[in-house]
């Protein structure tokens, strides 16, 4: 499954022109760090089977080069594990999401227009820890950023295989999922304008995490 969004450039997204690369979503509140080592302690994430809604906190901006995408838009759905599934004693406990979408975008270069359409198996993992960590799990080829106007260009993220993205969870109500400054594996193609040379960018955002099975409860990563 496909979205496209035409209005911009998330919390993956990523601008066009002289610099234009996946390279930097920053959330304006503030997903993912390398996936957790093996010898990593015990996992439990609750409730166990109910799904969940990551909803963009703030604004999230792209950078690459002097460009810069911001997004206002994005969510992401999901469910944890049925039991015994949503626990780990030795490691991360992992869920598949829905690709995320992108949408009430801007560039900071005039003249521009991006579209950030995602796609494939993504997946997030969640280790606990001090702190909890996550991992966002982009499929090959699963995002892709296009430009139209003063500069054409593509950008795909994991262009030639699945790409890791760390950051950290936090429990609260709602939870919270932080991206800060993760790195992505980009290929850049296109004409005069487009940052070709550019082999990786930078992600941030913060996502707020909700219970859709049961609004009164709250999603929860714990040992």
């Amino acid at each position: 499954m496909s979205r496209t969004r035409t209005a911009l450039a998330l919390a993956l997204g990523t601008a066009a022109a002289a610099a234009l690369s996946p390279a930097s979503f920053t959330a304006s509140a503030a997903p993912l760090a390398a996936a957790p080592s093996a010898a990593a302690g015990s996992t439990t994430v609750t409730p166990a089977g109910h799904a969940f809604k990551a909803t963009l906190s703030g604004k999230a901006t792209l950078k690459a080069g002097s460009v810069t995408v911001t997004c206002s838009v994005s969510v992401s759905t999901g469910t944890v594990p049925a039991a015994p599934g949503n626990q780990n004693a030795a490691g991360p406990v992992s869920s598949p999401i829905s690709p995320p979408t992108y949408s009430s975008c801007t560039s900071s270069m005039p003249g521009v227009t991006p579209t950030v359409t995602t796609s494939g198996a993504w997946t997030v993992s969640m280790q606990n820890g001090s702190p909890i960590t996550a991992t966002m799990t982009v499929p090959v080829g699963g995002l892709v950023l296009k430009t139209t106007g003063l500069a054409s260009c593509t950008v795909t993220a994991a262009p030639t295989a699945a790409a890791n993205v760390g950051g950290t969870w936090a429990n609260g109500a709602p939870s919270s999922l932080t991206f800060a400054n993760a790195s992505v594996p980009v290929k850049v193609t296109g004409g005069f304008g487009c940052p070709t040379s550019a082999t990786s960018s930078t992600f941030n955002a913060v996502y707020l995490v909700t219970d859709s099975t049961d609004t009164a409860q709250q999603i929860t990563v714990g040992p």
